[in-house]
């Protein structure tokens, strides 16, 4: 017998009948209706209430004193693309598998960068102040002459990380068509149309700069001025991944310095933003968005169904792949992608 609790949204109805099929009953109190994610006090309650012997969550706060309160779960389900929510040490040392979704939110990442940063490109925002601004005169070529932008098409775009965002981006990109480049010390593509090279040259070169990178010690404020000074006059920079990977104090002096031509960002330090964020979120070339890259309806469809077929591998079907791989992240050095 497993009774599951479920705290992570599991809207697909399909996919909600179908891990209903892979335990004996699953309890599902999932945080929207809440409001937010619970915290260790709720969800140490939760489970003391439904006598769970196993959880699948979103963003709850999985510290090591919830998992010691419940050293019986048989696994924690983590939907999302890293388990950076709970604590994998102590769920290790207690034997406790822990399963995420990798890639979940990789095709929304993916098309929210590409679109960013067209409209970066294209002068869109301000534009449509311009217009809705009711500044329109008699010149018909004005607003021709004062928004002109450039194409993506045909531009150098480099992937600092080349995990899940960064292939799907490439992917979209090269029908565009644009030049890939990317720096993954942890990763070899076979595909020859991307070029693998040193971050330096990445930054020297590209157009565009894109960062995919996770927070690691080793990639804690590794993007700093020692690579962005190296950016070209005209390059934009897009952090979609983790604000604290890049040296905020350097990229906002090179702004401000109109080094660069721009930036989209949508990850900051603090969340809510502090007042260096909003040095930055408030720059008249910066593009910014309150980390919603990832926010789709779909996403939450793809979580589902990759944790599915996770646990299924895993409990059903014998997966020995899958069980050498649980809690892995927490014994080895973590990789880029």
């Amino acid at each position: 017998m497993m009774k599951v609790l479920l705290t992570a949204p599991y809207e697909n109805e399909k996919a909600l009948r179908e891990l209903e099929g892979l335990f004996d009953e699953v309890i599902y109190r999932s945080w929207k209706p809440h409001g937010r994610a619970y915290n260790p006090t709720e969800l140490k309650a939760l489970l003391e209430e439904t006598e769970a012997d196993a959880l699948i969550t979103e963003h709850d706060e999985i510290t090591a004193d919830v998992l010691r309160a419940n050293p019986h779960l048989k696994f924690v389900g983590i939907c999302r693309g890293t388990p950076s929510n709970i604590d994998l040490a102590v769920a290790t040392e207690l034997g406790i598998p822990v399963f995420h979704t990798p890639a979940r939110n990789a095709q929304a990442v993916a098309e929210m960068f590409i679109a960013n940063v067209i409209a970066l490109m294209r002068n869109t925002l301000p534009a449509i102040d311009w217009l809705e601004g009711k500044n329109w005169g008699e010149g018909a070529h004005t607003s021709y002459l004062q928004f002109k932008g450039n194409e993506l098409a045909g531009k150098k775009v480099g992937m600092v990380g080349f995990g899940a965002v960064g292939q799907f981006t490439a992917r979209m990109l090269s029908s565009f068509p644009a030049e890939i480049l990317y720096y993954d010390p942890y990763y070899e593509d076979a595909n020859p149309a991307y070029k693998k090279v040193a971050l330096e040259e990445l930054f020297s070169v590209c157009d565009v700069v894109g960062i995919h990178l996770p927070v690691t010690t080793e990639t804690n404020g590794m993007i700093d001025k020692k690579y962005l000074s190296l950016l070209k006059k005209d390059a934009i920079f897009v952090n979609t991944a983790r604000a604290t990977v890049v040296n905020r104090e350097d990229l906002l002096e090179l702004l401000e310095t109109e080094r660069i031509r721009g930036a989209v960002l949508d990850v900051f330090y603090q969340e809510p933003p502090d007042e260096i964020d909003y040095k930055m979120i408030h720059h008249k070339n910066v593009l910014a968005t309150p980390h919603i890259a990832g926010a789709t309806h779909e996403v939450e469809d793809h979580h589902a169904f990759i944790m599915n077929n996770n646990l299924r591998a895993f409990f059903h079907e014998g997966n020995k792949t899958i069980k050498q791989l649980v809690n892995k992240a927490v014994l080895e050095k973590q990789t880029l992608n």
